[in-house]
């Protein structure tokens, strides 16, 4: 997973020290600001206390709505370049 990330990362020319643990910052980033209820991110997560998952995103509660994957977003727009 490690080769992958870093050759992807390369190729997108992302030159910042980012590890693959910031795909999971990422993914919970675009699900809060599509506007999913961060009590669901803490259990994606596996988080036991709320108050983790909000120093993690570096935010405070959100409404509820409903859930959209931001993968499932991506490919409903049929225009990835793999």
């Amino acid at each position: 997973m490690q080769q992958i990330f870093s050759t992807a990362k390369h190729k997108a020319g992302i030159g910042k020290a980012v590890g693959i643990h910031s795909l999971r910052h990422s993914f919970a980033t675009h699900l809060l600001d599509k506007g999913t209820d961060i009590r669901y991110i803490k259990d994606l997560l596996g988080h036991f206390d709320i108050r983790t998952t909000e120093r993690y995103l570096h935010v405070s509660k959100q409404k509820l709505v409903n859930i959209i994957s931001p993968l499932d977003d991506l490919m409903s727009k049929e225009n990835i370049d793999w």
